[in-house]
């Protein structure tokens, strides 16, 4: 006989399975689909300071996301501009809570698609909450998410993405971007949307049999 027999460990209540969150499309990539890649290896700004470059594009069934990379190379600057605008690099897209934004400051994306139509990530209604998610946009999304980087005594880097919803169409997509505070007036290079949509045909399902409502 033991001491803690006469403590038995109490079987924990049964609890129905929590349902899982499907986001609408055109917040975000589909969960269980393996993108087509299609590289791009071009620079959108390259100056002897500071680079902006797209890597490549993950397509997906319902839209793209771009790769992107930038760095800026230190010069002139003292310890305490340094700082600043370390600062100021790791922090890209608006916040809210900043009050009023410099668009400045901001690192800023664009795509003009073939017809004319637009799309900027300098819109905040992604940010607004008084914009419900689960609400059909319309027109065209393409929203910055970055995703971090790091700095040290003589450069910065970064890396972020873009998602764009739906799949582009076919021709021309022009990608501009701007980033003033960090020396790169509005810029921009030329994508083949065609080579994007096309590319979605090579996308697998993770599972086919099971393929439903992303």
């Amino acid at each position: 006989m033991t001491f803690f027999q006469d403590y038995p460990i109490p079987t924990p209540p049964s609890r129905p399975r929590t349902p899982q969150f499907t986001p609408p499309p055109w917040v975000a990539a589909p969960r269980y689909e393996l993108p087509a890649v299609v590289p791009a290896g071009q620079f959108i700004h390259k100056s002897p300071t500071f680079v902006v470059a797209i890597e490549a594009a993950k397509v997906y069934s319902t839209g793209c996301v771009f790769e992107m990379s930038w760095m800026l190379r230190r010069t002139d600057q003292d310890d305490r501009r340094w700082s600043e605008m370390n600062g100021v690099f790791h922090r890209p897209a608006p916040h809210l809570r900043d009050g009023a934004i410099s668009v400045a400051s901001v690192l800023l994306f664009g795509m003009q698609f073939p017809d004319g139509t637009k799309a900027s990530t300098s819109s905040l209604a992604m940010y607004e909450q008084s914009v419900p998610r689960d609400q059909e946009p319309g027109g065209p999304v393409f929203e910055f998410r970055p995703r971090g980087g790091n700095g040290g005594e003589d450069d910065m880097s970064a890396m972020g993405t873009l998602w764009l919803w739906p799949l582009p169409p076919a021709g021309d997509l022009r990608l501009l971007a701007q980033w003033t505070s960090m020396g790169m007036p509005e810029s921009s290079i030329v994508l083949d949307g065609s080579r994007h949509r096309a590319a979605a045909a090579a996308v697998q399902q993770y599972w086919p049999e099971e393929v439903g409502p992303e």
